[in-house]
């Protein structure tokens, strides 16, 4: 923050003067002088989060016409007061929400009596979202319990397009009958939907409390997991973290984690995503995880670390259908684009934590895999390894790597597509990341090297 400029008594007089001239206006100088300060009491900390993309190519494109969806999330840390964030920064139109309703999830799309609450915006209980914009809900009480699932009920009351969405859920969501059915406990499906339309956040607030955010590809989104079933490494990291600190309380010893069991996990991967390179012919795969940085990252509430995981589809995509071969990064190229995530990241006072490569040797999409851009993997997992431009390493390729053959993927952890990691996968993936890592929090992002061990 740049030092506020220091009145003389004079000029102080003048000001005040001034202001009492020109309206009556209290003017108070020591408050001009000290910089606002925060209320650890009211610090709002994503809970739950997914990162948009699109619009849909014409045949995926999903229309909503005076309908209710009621989409599925699973939180990673509780609280008592919540808001949500909604996004129409991918529509070409205004957005225009009927009524939005909040609940605890009981089963499929039904929500636990007495749990329901309405979400207003700016104290309207609509909301017109302009184009290329998001909107956030103003907060509410409800107590919700860390991994639980809430049930979020959008009511659109006119033809609205799906422009802005999260493609891949790997989670059961519910769309209506016609009409206005935010409020019913039992929902009247009419349909249902593995993706999250329009909503990207919930945070809560937790005071003392910070998020971690997870950038990355389809391995982070949890492509391949069980669906409904929260089997993403984050997910589970989430898990983690939470049974560590109840741990912690049941033995009355100190906690491991000086948060408290205060970490949120904000899940920013996107199936198909890029370090580099925008998606091409495959919208739903994600704007560059360069150009999607500030919207992703820097705009999550209560952020504070980021691990990030992403470059496989840099390397493997080139020569398929998804991108030209010209496309082909170095590893020099990679490592600018991490040295450019670590300097946007630091300079915000986010620590940043690197995660290495996981194995792609055998991978059933023709043409993802060559020796060459195995090489590739190789020079960049060396650098994120033995640098020290980021804050701590997270070594998952070590975690999930067939030590027999370490270019594949474990059997026992292998989706069957050789690329991602099933259900067991993503839990050792989720074992791999040394918690000391998140052990409090420096006022400026400290060097520190952690590489996880099988």
């Amino acid at each position: 923050m740049k030092n506020l400029p220091a009145f003389s008594p004079s000029r102080r007089a003048l000001l005040a003067a001034a202001a009492f001239a020109l309206g009556g206006l209290a003017f108070n100088p020591a408050a001009a002088e000290a910089p606002r300060m925060l209320d650890p009491a009211k610090t709002w900390v994503g809970t739950w989060g997914t990162a948009p993309a699109g619009p849909p190519l014409p045949a995926a494109l999903q229309t909503f016409t005076d309908q209710t969806v009621r989409l599925i999330v699973h939180t990673s840390i509780g609280g008592g007061q919540l808001r949500i964030r909604l996004s129409n920064e991918l529509g070409s139109t205004p957005l225009r929400i009927g009524e939005a309703r909040i609940a605890l999830r009981g089963s499929g799309a039904d929500t636990v009596p007495g749990s329901d609450r309405a979400l207003t915006f700016g104290g309207r209980p609509f909301a017109v979202i302009p184009a290329g914009a998001p909107m956030l809900s103003d907060p509410v009480s409800l107590d919700v319990p860390a991994l639980s699932d809430l049930a979020i009920s959008l009511h659109l009351p006119e033809a609205a397009q799906a422009t802005t969405i999260h493609g891949s859920a790997f989670q059961v969501n519910y769309v209506s009958e016609p009409g206005n059915h935010t409020a019913a406990a039992a929902f009247p499906t009419q349909r249902t939907l593995n993706s999250w339309p329009f909503l990207t956040a919930v945070d809560v607030v937790a005071p003392g409390g910070a998020a971690i955010v997870t950038l990355g590809d389809s391995i982070t989104d949890g492509s391949v997991t069980t669906t409904g079933a929260n089997r993403r490494w984050p997910d589970l990291l989430a898990q983690r973290l939470q049974t560590t600190r109840s741990n912690a309380e049941a033995t009355e010893t100190p906690p491991l984690i000086e948060w408290n069991g205060r970490l949120g996990i904000v899940n920013r991967g996107i199936g198909g995503n890029r370090l580099l390179r925008d998606p091409g012919t495959q919208p739903l795969f994600g704007k560059a995880a360069l150009a999607r940085f500030d919207r992703d990252v820097l705009a999550t509430s209560g952020v504070r670390y980021m691990v990030l995981l992403i470059g496989i589809n840099d390397i493997g995509h080139p020569g398929t259908g998804s991108a030209p071969a010209s496309e082909a990064p170095t590893p020099e190229d990679l490592i600018a684009g991490y040295r450019q995530v670590i300097a946007r990241a630091q300079a915000k006072g986010i620590m940043v934590f690197g995660a290495t490569l996981t194995p792609f040797e055998g991978t059933t999409f023709p043409g993802y895999y060559t020796p060459a851009k195995e090489a590739v993997r190789q020079a960049v997992n060396h650098w994120i390894r033995s640098g020290d431009a980021f804050d701590g390493v997270i070594d998952f390729d070590r975690a999930v790597r067939d030590p027999d053959q370490p270019a594949r993927m474990l059997p026992a952890f292998d989706s069957g597509d050789h690329l991602h990691p099933n259900d067991l996968g993503m839990q050792a993936m989720a074992n791999a990341v040394p918690l000391e890592l998140f052990r409090g929090a420096a006022p400026a992002p400290v060097q520190v090297q952690v590489q996880a061990q099988r």
